[in-house]
């Protein structure tokens, strides 16, 4: 008689990789065999409790139980307690499914993520994947587009695009070729979502990016792959080749008779790429330097073809869109702003890691009930909101509703969904010179508001707090960040001064002579 083996889950993604799972899995192997113990290590992705990991989980009982952080050293005592069977210990979570933090979201575009292997094609579909491209290979292109427009689906990496207008666009525009280009040259302080999908559900992304193809009529696909991710590029390649050897890219796909291939090609470290017309400078094999528009992108992209840009999370959404209907989808969330969005809490946070909510819950909610405030006990001063560009939140402010509207309101900015939290200890006057200094590092030089604005910018502020002429400069700063806004030729220099504005408007006894 065979004894079926016990499968523990044991995450592959970096986060969890650099927390020791790699070692934890190799303790678990040793110890089931040195206790004659039957076990199939399934190594998935993570579930995002990122302060828990490693956190292991073990089939029992038909549930899955999570103990966490689990340490090789801890390997010995789990299975004492029992753990294959859901055994209890300090390290114990319970039924994963019911601890709070997970049970309080709206899982839609990381419903596979930490659940599936990454890899596993069965596992993919098992949960519900490749029913949206299915569903897709028996439409219209004009019928596609319509169901991602009336979904509400805005695009996730700052802009807040409506999704299903740029697919028209392209559509619509004449060109014998045309192209998809994912945008995961995920640079923004505080973000991993994108890393997250690639790591942990490479199909999903796969899908919306033949999903947009077939909606286009694009036949190749391209993902600009931020090099800092070696993991997300081994396990994307390899994904792509599974989804070719069972004709779900390719000429073929899935027997419709259209063609859609994808391949990854790795960024080149700079910031500026994030931009989409970097990127397709980049993408040309040329430097990132931003171009100017018009023309869109939708109309002359790539190879001056029209082409898709839009990010990992919103063609990860996209799938479940497809599959379950736009209603559905547009059901979460609130305003203009519909369905789910992913929030990554980092920095001074207790409880750092990826909740998937939908729009309209409030940022005190995000900070308080899934972040437990500050890693320190101190108080929050301020949270940073999408990226580096993002303007410092006053907790004044903490009752703002997450959605694009209300957040521009107070002068601030969801963008990619990075939360990055400081605490009362903060200065907030180096954070404004931050702002400053990055824009200058960074900047592609193609406008003169950015490139030698930014460097104005750290300068005029050295002066305020040296105590040189400080009211007068504090008025040449506000001068200059107008400058910046109305001037630059993208959002790097344009929103550069948003950080900046925010501590002027809301911090203001820190921008004074030290």
């Amino acid at each position: 008689m065979t004894v079926e083996a016990h499968r523990v889950f044991v995450p592959r993604d970096t986060t969890a990789r650099s927390m020791g799972a790699d070692d934890v899995a190799a303790a678990i192997v040793a110890e089931a065999a040195g206790r004659g113990e039957s076990v199939t290590v399934v190594r998935n992705g993570s579930r995002g409790l990122y302060w828990l990991e490693p956190m292991i989980e073990v089939e029992a009982g038909g549930a899955r139980h999570a103990y966490g952080p689990v340490q090789s050293a801890d390997v010995a005592a789990l299975f004492d307690a029992g753990f294959l069977a859901g055994g209890e210990h300090g390290l114990g979570l319970g039924p994963t499914e019911e601890i709070p933090w997970l049970a309080k979201q709206s899982r839609l575009t990381f419903a596979r993520v930490g659940i599936t292997d990454p890899l596993s094609l069965d596992d993919y579909r098992a949960q519900g994947g490749y029913q949206g491209l299915a569903r897709a290979v028996d439409l219209s292109r004009d019928e596609i587009i319509g169901i991602v427009t009336e979904s509400g689906l805005r695009g996730r990496g700052g802009a807040a695009f409506p999704t299903g207008i740029k697919w028209r666009t392209v559509l619509n525009a004449e060109g014998a070729q045309k192209y998809v280009t994912c945008n995961a040259d995920e640079g923004d302080s505080g973000t991993y979502a994108d890393r997250m999908v690639m790591e942990s559900d490479p199909f999903v992304l796969i899908e919306g990016m033949t999903i947009a193809g077939l909606a286009v009529g694009a036949t190749i696909g391209y993902i600009y792959l931020r090099a800092e991710y070696p993991l997300a590029i081994r396990i994307m390649n390899e994904a792509i080749g599974i989804a070719e050897a069972a004709g779900l890219l390719g000429e073929n796909v899935m027997g419709s008779g259209r063609a859609f291939h994808v391949e990854v090609r790795e960024a080149a470290g700079a910031y500026i790429c994030g931009e989409e017309t970097s990127m397709l400078e980049s993408l040309e094999g040329k430097r990132g330097v931003i171009r100017y528009r018009p023309p869109l992108p939708a109309i002359k992209g790539l190879f001056g073809a029209p082409t898709i840009v839009n990010n990992v999370i919103t063609l990860a959404s996209v799938p479940i869109i497809l599959a379950e209907g736009a209603e559905y989808y547009r059901d979460y969330g609130t305003g203009r702003s519909r369905g789910t969005l992913t929030v990554q809490l980092a920095g001074n946070v207790r409880r750092g890691g990826l909740v998937e909510i939908g729009f309209g819950r409030t940022l005190r909610e995000l900070l308080e009930d899934f972040g437990g405030g500050t890693a320190t006990g101190r108080p929050i001063r301020a949270v940073q909101a999408g990226g580096p560009l993002g303007a410092y939140i006053h907790p004044s402010q903490f009752d703002t509703p997450l959605d694009y509207e209300a957040f521009d309101e107070i002068g601030g900015m969801i963008g990619h969904g990075g939360l990055v939290v400081f605490d009362d200890t903060v200065d907030m006057g180096e954070q404004a010179r931050f702002a400053m200094e990055f824009c200058a590092i960074e900047s592609c030089g193609k406008c003169t508001p950015c490139r030698i604005g930014a460097v104005r910018g750290v300068e005029v502020i050295d002066r305020i707090l040296s105590g040189d002429d400080e009211s007068g400069n504090l008025l040449l700063l506000r001068d200059l960040c107008d400058t910046m806004v109305a001037g630059s030729l993208c959002a790097l220099g344009g929103m550069a001064p948003f950080p900046v504005i925010s501590v002027l408007d809301h911090f203001p006894e820190d921008l004074r002579a030290r």
